[in-house]
């Protein structure tokens, strides 16, 4: 695929719109009897419910791209989810994968779901460019290896998420392509740094996403966007091929519809990169049969302390409301406590990626990014390595807050997100970077899987997120506990009412921009 500039990106989308109208036109003009169903409609389908069509012969591949095509074509010049939409490779790869479909040789769980990556992981020939325009013109040689997994199970690269500039930050606001909308109310941020991706599923524009989470940049996201996402244990998933943040930090994992998706999803992407420094092994497991695991004898801990101060009152009763839930589910709740996380700073990772571009093309970052990258410039490699030794300690020794609980339950987030203007506003000011992660770094320092799906709505109709984490390795019962509350609530069938005439709000100018929630 060529590569796009921006100018040329901006004109794609225009024209985009009137293919979306003949793609839409076609998924809807199926002969009756056929299975198929409206545009809209089949791209809502939770993605386990588009595999089984598509198992079934019901729905083809090149069905699911046209719509996804048809809804990106209408609603991304809104929400801003991709900055490269993969037409022409994906419509391709849709005809190769209806043709083996037809033959009855599906190659894997996910043969011929439209899926999308954030474009801070590598695709081979398709640009990657980390949001910024020091990679405007990157395009990859070869996959990250989480890529290569989701096509080897059949996916299809339905296109690159919009992200946070590198990863580093917590709204999406700050991007070289522009700042992503939160579907829910387009005048706030969806989270970051993987809002895109989230954006994008909420949006019902791809069946599931990609993200990357350093600080909790799935769960963010996912929180805001009213989607699960999914951080695993850290080194279960490959990173390899993923533009680093903080390579100690770092993780992925896929943000969906509903806990089943990310369980599938979780059952492709899971496994041990010889390549990859970062990756451990772990024995295979089937997280899709984990689901249906009784929860009934888990003893949950409700982490108190600092990850309850200042909660938004709307968010303070969704999660007390889902605890109710719960606790109704389970043997057990009890307040509990987890080990503290001062201390422990790795910003000198970034550093040593970036330095040489930096040191190039210093005008190429934006504002916020290149002010944060000059500031741990002058980290010292002694309080680096300090760090670390707190960090290898710390993750030896997090298992034991879960001697008297399996699972530990808290609120994704403590605040509702703020206005795009307010986030831009605050990033460009003089306020550090990365002051949304809140209640979701500890758990990328400790390196423990965690994952956020739906739990309510506040008042003024934005999504609330609940996190529930656990030990090493227990991606199978942290993923039970969340399909058991998903199934006795009804947050995740809940959708944005985005319309084709909603109206984007303007950017404010630089001296208007709000002052909410800074």
């Amino acid at each position: 695929m060529t590569p796009l500039s921006r100018r040329e990106f901006t004109a794609s989308i225009i024209g985009a719109a009137a293919v979306g109208a003949k793609v839409g036109a076609r998924v809807q003009s199926s002969p009756p009897g056929s299975g198929a169903i409206t545009a809209d409609a089949l791209a809502s389908l939770t993605l386990t419910e588009a595999a089984e069509r598509v198992r079934t012969r019901t729905v083809s591949p090149t069905d699911l791209v046209n719509a996804c095509l048809s809804r990106i074509a209408v609603y991304n010049p809104k929400v801003n989810a991709f900055i490269t939409v993969s037409r022409d490779a994906a419509l391709a790869k849709a005809k190769a994968l209806d043709a083996e479909q037809r033959a009855g040789k599906l190659r894997g769980p996910l043969h011929g779901i439209p899926i999308a990556v954030k474009d801070n992981i590598d695709t081979a020939g398709l640009r990657t460019t980390a949001g910024s325009a020091v990679f405007d013109d990157r395009v990859p040689q070869g996959d990250a290896e989480v890529t290569r997994r989701l096509e080897a199970a059949g996916a299809i690269v339905i296109g690159k998420a919009n992200l946070h500039e590198f990863a580093m930050g917590g709204t999406s606001a700050t991007s070289y392509y522009g700042p992503v909308r939160n579907p829910w109310a387009l005048e706030r941020n969806p989270g970051g740094s993987s809002g895109g991706s989230a954006a994008a599923v909420a949006a019902n524009l791809c069946f599931g996403a990609l993200g990357t989470d350093t600080g909790g940049s799935i769960r963010t996201p996912a929180s805001y966007c009213g989607v699960v996402g999914l951080k695993p244990t850290y080194g279960l998933v490959s990173i390899r091929g993923i533009i680093p943040l903080t390579l100690s930090l770092d993780h992925c994992g896929p943000l969906t519809r509903t806990v089943r998706d990310a369980a599938l999803m979780l059952n492709v992407l899971a496994g041990y990169d010889r390549l990859d420094i970062a990756s451990v092994e772990h024995p295979a497991e089937d997280y899709v049969a984990a689901l249906d695991a009784p929860v009934s004898g888990f003893r949950l801990g409700i982490a108190r302390g600092p990850f309850f101060d200042h909660l938004d009152a709307d968010v303070a009763r969704g999660v007390e409301d889902a605890f109710a839930v719960l606790g109704k589910l389970t043997r057990s709740m009890a307040d509990t406590v987890l080990p503290p996380t001062s201390g422990i700073a790795l910003r000198g990772e970034s550093n040593a990626y970036h330095d040489e571009f930096i040191a190039r093309m210093p005008d190429r970052y934006m504002i916020p990014t290149r002010r944060s990258l000059q500031n741990g410039a002058t980290a010292k490699a002694a309080d680096y390595v300090r760090a670390r030794w707190k960090l290898d300690l710390l993750r030896r020794t997090i298992d034991d807050a879960f001697r008297e609980v399996d699972l530990v339950v808290l609120p994704t987030r403590r605040r509702t997100p703020r206005t795009v203007d307010a986030a831009i506003k605050r990033e460009e000011g003089d306020v550090p970077l990365n002051p949304e992660l809140e209640n979701t770094g500890a758990f990328n320092l400790y390196g423990i899987p965690a994952v956020s799906l739906p739990c309510g709505f506040t008042a003024d109709g934005l999504p609330v997120g609940l996190m529930i984490a656990g030990p090493h390795f227990s991606e199978s019962k942290v993923l039970a506990l969340a399909h058991a509350f998903e199934r006795a609530t009804e947050w995740h069938s809940r959708q944005p009412a985005l319309r084709p005439d909603s109206p984007v709000p303007p950017l404010a100018p630089t001296d208007e921009r709000r002052e909410d929630d800074l």
